[in-house]
């Protein structure tokens, strides 16, 4: 089995954004030491708990900084952002680290309305309708050949850089059918947001393959899970470490304040009302948490039921009090006592 990992670039209520970015790059290096396959970082904005507003920034950063792993968005929010601006920055990542660099594009906006305005200048139009066309544009930009513009009676010639000789691997994320649909018929490789959404998970990847229609992309589907993960010693010291997790996203569904990640002492000291408490419940039954044994057997189950032979764990744990801050040790123990188990 394959695992990889997806990376939001949590920020604790003891750290910077230094301090959270010093521990990515020690989790990327565990990664690639280990033998994951691929390190996506994601978009998210204004965000008190989460520091990867920029994937293709962390993408360069740690490239420089590992050797093997194929370094990824999960993804770029393409309503956010002009096509041109997202093929000209993958297309210099893939130049600059050829054969490592993924581009997974998601629809959302990634951030409350506000942000998402200010992300587009201004704009209240997210365009979203033409999301399939600026998804083609971005993959022909990237091409070797680019894209021909008639202008007057000459066509323009638009290429995201001079001389490409390889393209990033494009993905298209989602959490609902209108990605799986989406996919299919752009023959794209697909990932669903299992980690996010957990919900019309099956459903979304049956109507991926039912519909699926080769391209150059891909011949076939190629699809892949992502997860919640937190895996210690013991089942109860993951229960412990994955609240405060829990807790931040019953927060951001219940439209509560949001702060940085909680410690689990000071996560443990909350009382959360009852609608919260339902929220975490089902958090903590899609998540993948427990001792080593227990969390491979949870990821050997989930590849079994989705049929896939890829998974992507979302290491989501915090920390006790007096952790270095620019460490971040219960995520990095996860990653390595699943790759103990699975490989």
């Amino acid at each position: 089995m394959r695992l990889s990992v997806l990376d939001l670039v949590p920020v604790r209520t003891d750290q910077t954004t230094a301090d959270a970015l010093a521990a990515t790059v020690r989790l990327a290096q565990a990664a690639d030491r280990l033998g994951y396959t691929r390190y996506w970082l994601a978009e998210h904005h204004n965000m008190p708990a989460v520091a990867a507003t920029s994937p293709p920034v962390l993408i360069a950063y740690l490239a420089a900084q590992t050797t093997h792993l194929r370094l990824g968005s999960g993804g770029v929010m393409l309503p956010n952002h002009a096509p041109l601006a997202v093929a000209e920055q993958f297309a210099l990542l893939e130049a600059a680290a050829p054969g490592r660099i993924d581009l997974g594009i998601g629809r959302a906006p990634g951030s409350d309305p506000v942000t998402s305005i200010m992300l587009r200048g201004g704009r209240d139009d997210s365009d979203v309708e033409n999301f399939p066309q600026y998804l083609d544009d971005v993959a022909a930009l990237m091409s070797a050949s680019g894209v021909r513009i008639p202008i007057r009676n000459q066509d323009y010639v638009l290429k995201a850089t001079p001389g490409a000789v390889g393209e990033p691997r494009l993905w298209l994320l989602g959490s609902s059918m209108y990605s799986a649909h989406l996919a299919a018929a752009k023959g794209l490789p697909y990932v669903f947001a299992h980690h996010f959404s957990g919900q019309g998970t099956a459903e979304a990847l049956a109507v991926y393959r039912s519909e699926f229609r080769p391209s150059e992309v891909a011949a076939e589907p190629v699809t892949f899970m992502t997860v919640n993960a937190v895996v210690a010693p013991t089942h109860a010291e993951a229960q412990a470490l994955l609240l405060p997790n829990l807790q931040m996203m019953a927060r951001l569904r219940t439209g509560q304040p949001l702060g940085a990640l909680d410690l689990v002492e000071d996560a443990a000291a909350v009382a959360m009302h009852p609608q919260a408490e339902a929220i975490i419940a089902g958090g903590r039954a899609k998540a993948v948490v427990g001792s080593p044994a227990q969390a491979a057997d949870q990821i050997r189950a989930i590849a079994e039921d989705f049929d896939v032979d890829e998974v992507m764990v979302s290491p989501v744990a915090s920390a006790y009090r007096g952790t270095d801050p620019a460490t971040a040790p219960a995520r990095e123990v996860t990653i390595e006592l699943l790759a103990k188990e699975l490989f």
